[in-house]
This record gives structure tokens, sequence and C-alpha cells, in this order.
């Protein structure tokens, strides 16, 4: 098995196994950046896992006022679903529930290309009880809807298109603390990067987890081969006796191209301190192949 190193951080030689998911790409502004964060915070609350929310959203990036519809501060939001159908609800009542009713807020599509167009202001128009205003310009549709601080302008629909979710990584470190800083940095230099998102809080997620359960009744459960708790008792434990900690990082992207990009900036943030740090090894979460056709070998990603 060939052998990789970054500032003595152990590479594995193995692969995130990833799957096809849907997204889409929503822009919000607001009066200002505060009033921006409180929205999209609200709008990509509960989004970590499609397994029990449904879908995985997060913040893609900050806006300037020039890189928006309304000229006034915004962010791109990504929202990812295992179906078309599935982000048509989940897009419509996110938006109903969270950015109308944020103070100032409107909502605008940031992905105007893809396989098919999913409503947005379209869903919502009939919350103004047939005072709500159509307007057209060039071939984008908006809508206006009298609410109690003025208007809520949102665009009439989004595109959605085919992209990818779950590219990962695990950190091994020997204590939590070190980890957690590896995993910080690693987050950091993902979070720049177009294209891809950290759905997790923070970014980051500690209950990695397995396909099946001892109960019936759950699809998944908790990943005991890397818990460090469960050494002594798990014998397929993946875990040697100097690892105290493991923290993984799940990306969603456009493409290929977006999440190999976010791991290798990932990767390379939290081995850069190396084993000084306390960092001891990087590896990947992966079902042998069988749940996803996109497989990011850590050693290709790293080369």
């Amino acid at each position: 098995m060939a052998e990789m190193q970054i500032n003595g951080v152990r590479i594995e030689d193995t692969f995130a196994e990833a799957f096809p998911m849907t997204y889409t790409r929503l822009v919000i502004t607001a009066d200002t950046p505060a009033w921006v964060e409180a929205a999209t915070s609200s709008l990509t609350g509960f989004a970590t896992s499609v397994i029990g929310c449904g879908c995985e959203a997060a913040v893609e990036r900050l806006l300037t006022p020039e890189e928006t519809p309304d000229s006034r501060p915004g962010a791109a939001v990504m929202i990812f679903g295992m179906s078309t159908g599935d982000l048509a609800k989940l897009v419509v009542n996110r938006v109903g529930q969270c950015i109308m009713t944020s103070p100032g807020s409107a909502c605008y599509a940031g992905l105007l290309e893809g396989t098919k167009r999913i409503p947005l202001g379209g869903g919502l128009r009939y919350f103004g009880d047939g005072h709500q205003i159509s307007k057209k310009f060039g071939d984008r549709r908006f809508w206006r809807l009298p609410v109690m601080d003025g208007e809520f302008v949102c665009e009439d629909s989004v595109a959605v298109a085919k992209g990818i979710g779950g590219g990962n990584f695990l950190i091994l470190a020997a204590s939590h603390r070190q980890c957690l800083a590896a995993a910080e940095a690693a987050v950091a230099a993902i979070r720049p990067l177009p294209g891809v998102i950290l759905p997790f809080p923070g970014g980051v997620v500690r209950s990695g987890s397995k396909v099946g359960s001892k109960y019936k009744a759950l699809i998944a459960s908790t990943n005991t081969r890397f818990c460090p708790t469960l050494r002594a008792v798990e014998p397929e434990t993946l875990l040697t006796p100097d690892v105290e900690a493991v923290l993984e990082l799940v990306l969603d992207g456009i493409d290929e191209t977006a999440i190999r990009a976010g791991m290798r900036a990932g990767i390379a943030a939290a081995a850069a301190g190396g084993t000084a740090a306390g960092v001891l090894a990087i590896t990947a979460g992966n079902y042998g192949g069988k749940l996803g056709p996109h497989h990011f070998h850590l050693h290709e990603v790293m080369a």
C-alpha cells in the first residue's frame, strides 16, 4: 500500500464516497449584513443531512452590494436535496418561513440555468391575498408581496441542477482540542471556495455514522469504528491507541471539481501543523463503493 504523508500526518490510502444530489442557489439580501445573517441563519437551520432534515444547506459566500440584484448586502445560499420534487417543497417552505418573515429581506434566483425550475415567489405570491404584483425584467419575473414593513420582493422561480453530496474526510488527532483546531483550520480553508458548502454546525460533524443499526427502526447509527471510547470493545476499530478524537468534514458541491478542490484545501489546512499539532492521520468515510458513484481517493486528491 502506498505511503503518503503531509508534515508527518499520514494520509490514508482510501476514498470518500459521495452520491448524486440536486441543488439550487438562492441570493438573499437585506438592509444590513446583520440582517442578511439573521435571514440566512434561519433559512439554513436544521439542514445538516437529508437523512433527518430533508435537505442540506449552508451559505456559499457573502455578497457585496455590487454583486446583488438590488445593490444591498447579501449572501448566496446553496440547498441540496435528493430530488427536484423534494427541493420544490423545501425551498418554498423555507423561503416563506425564514426569508419573507425577516425584516427588509428579498430573495432572488442565484441559479438561472439548470435541468428544471422550481417556484419561489410563484409559490408564495398567494400570501399577498390578491394584492401581490408581478413585474418582469427581461426574461426574469419578480413578485412584490405587501408585508408590514413594506414589500417582500421575490423572484418567481429558480433553476435546479445536478450536484454531489457526501464528499468527506476525517481528522484523527491526539486530543479533542487539537482535533477541533485542525478542523477549524480546514473549515476556514474551504469556505472561500466557490460551488461547495459545509452543511454541518460550524462546518464540522462529530457524530459520523455508518449504514444500519442493531435497532431495526434506524437506517444509520454511530460509526463505532471511529469512536475512541469503543476502541477496546469494537473488533473493527480503525483507531490506534494514540488517537483520542476524530472529527469529520462533509462537503456538498456542484461537481467533482468543486468537491475535490474543497477536500484538497481542507486536508492541507488540517495537516499544516503536522504531528506537532497533534494531528496523526487523515482518512475518509466510504461504504465499499456501494452507496454512491463518486469516489474521491485521498492520494489522488492530494497528489
